[in-house]
């Protein structure tokens, strides 16, 4: 499409026939059905081809910016929509009675009610030409995540860095009273400010740089990144590669962040990390936030094996099936070899200027499904492993705890057995963790209701059980410590 962005009346009559016809994400999902959406998922357009073949409004946009379909100019107009307006903008390609789209342009689901879409590159799949340099990627399951990550309450200052085409600023535009987005490719600012004018939203401050450059000596409440993660010899593609060694990037990332942050300011970001011989990837994690003097929490949901990476991304840019794919592959495993790689990490990192001159860490791999939006509860699980660790033993002992709530227990063992070979305090809410407990914990757990201390709640529990109540007293705190640091329990108030 061309540079200059479609003039107003044509976007805002483009988003009314988008309204019109149903092509929303609501309307999207109807039509297409699941079977057809779920094969959409790994990039298998004939059933979804065959859910839209009516040629109908809804159909015709459909096929047109969301499946990549050559479709009759006849087909559009009869949508309500200005063939030549649009061809002139660069939104469509007209070659003779038939269009197909100059770029890809989807409904988009702010969970906020009022429709949304955004533009991007067409997508490309084998056999297309390849992608360019400056190729802006579209909204998918990245973005969704960071969306949920950086969830939460209004905010004063926001800043998307590295915004790609867009997205994360429709989540902000309702709660944020100031938007700043950056990203180092200028066709990726374009393109979202076509998403943010088709989308309504209004007023964002788009700078081009590389990290935190544009936005020299200034500070915000919320920094949301879905950076340029991937690790690979060589930055091709600026939307997913920055062409820092390793995982300098994400690193660097993490550690820039903390000066661009107001007091109680958070960073909410996607990364990847790599695992190497000899080295727990906890530690190298963790080294990045020790670093930053912030609260911080990062959590590893997958990993992969140098080969499933590489195979990967190299998906991603559609070259299997090319002259170019054996060439890559290989180049692109020596070099993980040369630095002694042996998986890569996927997750999250949190961060929190809380201004703690004991900052807390925390570094852990969660692989099950959580609850969402994840940054509903980012603070709450930053708050829990901070009193966990500031709190003595003695303060532990005499804290009133609580029970968290949608916390279960669930004991097992084989049936008509006296005593369970297993109980288990399970989180039915949040991070939906699962901690193994002895009989002490348990019976703790269930008496903690904020009405006593936990001193006099273990002495019950060891005339209970006949056990000695000293020893009880001494063994306690590590294990509680473990439980308030993971959300089991809470410290209500200490003595």
């Amino acid at each position: 499409m061309s540079s200059v962005l479609p003039p107003s009346d044509l976007v805002l009559r483009l988003r009314d026939g988008f309204v019109e016809a149903g092509y929303t994400i609501d309307g999207v999902r109807e039509r297409l059905g699941e079977v057809a959406a779920t094969a959409l998922a790994r990039e298998e357009t004939v059933p979804a081809l065959r859910a839209t073949r009516d040629g109908d409004p809804l159909a015709t946009l459909i096929r047109l910016w969301w499946l990549g379909a050559r479709v009759d100019a006849s087909d559009l107009a009869a949508a309500g929509l200005p063939v030549d307006g649009l061809a002139e903008a660069g939104l469509i390609v007209r070659r003779g009675d038939t269009v197909h789209a100059g770029v890809h342009l989807q409904p988009w689901d702010t969970g906020e009610g009022d429709p949304a879409w955004v533009v991007s590159d067409r997508k490309v799949r084998p056999g297309d030409p390849a992608l360019r340099p400056d190729h802006v990627v579209g909204a998918g399951g990245a973005s969704a995540n960071l969306a949920q990550l950086g969830a939460g309450g209004p905010v004063g200052r926001a800043l998307d860095l590295g915004t790609g085409c867009g997205v994360q600023v429709l989540h902000l535009a309702g709660r944020a009273e100031e938007i700043v987005a950056t990203d180092v490719n200028g066709r990726a600012l374009e393109l979202a400010r076509l998403s943010w004018m088709l989308s309504g939203v209004s007023g964002v401050d788009a700078r081009e740089g590389s990290l935190f450059d544009p936005v020299h000596g200034e500070t915000f409440d919320l920094v949301v990144s879905n950076p340029p993660f991937v690790i690979s010899p060589a930055g091709r593609f600026s939307y997913r590669e920055s062409g820092f060694q390793g995982d300098d990037f994400c690193r660097d990332l993490v550690r820039r962040t903390p000066r661009h942050l107001d007091q109680d300011g958070h960073g909410r970001f996607l990364a990847n990390w790599l695992h190497v011989k000899g080295e727990d990837w906890r530690d190298r994690v963790g080294g990045w936030l020790t670093e930053t003097g912030c609260d911080g929490w990062a959590v590893q949901r997958d990993v992969q094996d140098p080969a499933e990476y590489v195979e990967l991304w190299l998906r991603d840019s559609a070259e299997q099936g090319t002259t170019a794919y054996r060439e890559r592959y290989d180049e692109w495993l020596a070099w993980f070899e040369s630095l002694d790689v042996t998986g890569i990490g996927f997750g999250w990192i949190a961060l929190h200027n809380s201004g703690s001159t004991d900052p807390v860490v925390r570094v852990e791999e969660l692989t099950h499904r959580v609850e969402l939006p994840v940054g509903e509860y980012v603070g709450d699980v930053l708050g829990a492993i901070g009193a966990a660790h500031r709190i003595s033993d003695e303060d532990l002992l005499d804290a009133y705890l609580t029970l968290a709530e949608g916390v279960v227990e669930e004991r097992s063992g084989v049936p008509g057995a006296e005593d369970p070979s297993r109980i288990a305090l399970r989180q039915t809410r949040g991070l939906r963790r699962t901690a193994a407990v002895g009989t002490v914990e348990a019976a703790l757990a269930g008496a903690c209701d904020g009405d006593l201390p936990v001193r006099p709640l273990l002495a019950a529990i060891a005339e209970l059980i006949d056990a000695d109540a000293g020893e009880l007293l001494e063994r306690a705190p590590g294990t509680l410590r473990t439980l308030v640091a993971e959300g089991f329990l809470a410290v209500a108030n200490t003595r």
